[in-house]
């Protein structure tokens, strides 16, 4: 059987989030602990890293910052969704993040069909997504969009066709979105171990292994460069 990361950097897909933004117009975000720059900045608030990532696009000239797989982040520090006294904390980022200060459209990345759709409300979660399931020559694998608007839940069911490049949703804004600046999860998931409308974004150190397996660099689809 062809290897699935083969496949993926084999396979054509859409742009997820407003296609008529070129690639020449996105720009890399580091928000990993290791980039001494966010030392320099108050970040506590969905409007502070608005307006960090809007001072990032302004000085790169560009109009989508991108980046985050695997990055270890300490923006999750404030959410119990990633640490309480009965787990592990998990701020290894295991999606690929699309950020942009308004409410941009998304769209599915390839054919397939609706899996499920959830609003995950707690603070730092997702808030509204959409799991879309594809099967490609012998793949069967998912598509997960988070940190949508509220209303692009509502006309949605469950094995409805969505073409590759069809609209979906729009982004989400603050505190609709988990309470973050506007930005989209996207994250590929090859067993989504029956969860329905949610899967995780962010693991821990020591479930790090199955995570790579599992959720494989979402830019190898979508060709960012």
């Amino acid at each position: 059987m062809q290897n699935f990361v083969d496949f993926l950097l084999h396979l054509e897909s859409e742009k997820v989030i407003e296609p008529s933004i070129t690639y020449y117009d996105y720009v890399a975000l580091d928000l990993s602990i290791s980039n001494t720059e966010l030392n320099n900045h108050k970040l506590e608030t969905a409007y502070d890293y608005e307006v960090f990532i809007q001072n990032h696009l302004d000085k790169n000239n560009a109009r989508i910052a991108y980046g985050g797989y695997l990055e270890t982040r300490n923006i999750y520090k404030r959410s119990s969704v990633f640490k309480n006294e009965n787990t592990e904390e998990r701020n290894i980022h295991i999606g690929l993040d699309l950020w942009i200060n308004k409410s941009a459209s998304i769209h599915a990345a390839l054919d397939g069909t609706i899996h499920s759709f959830q609003n995950n409300t707690a603070l730092g979660d997702y808030g509204p997504t959409i799991i879309l399931e594809h099967n490609i020559n012998e793949f069967k694998f998912y598509t997960l969009y988070g940190h949508l608007s509220e209303d692009c839940l509502s006309d949605k069911k469950e094995g409805q066709k969505v073409l590759k490049g069809e609209q979906i949703a729009n982004l989400g804004l603050p505190p609709i979105n988990g309470d973050y600046a506007p930005h989209l999860h996207f994250q590929i998931i090859l067993d989504i171990q029956k969860k329905i409308g949610d899967y995780p974004g962010v693991c821990s150190v020591n479930n790090l292994d199955f995570y790579k397996k599992n959720c494989p660099n979402p830019n190898i689809l979508l060709k960012i460069k």
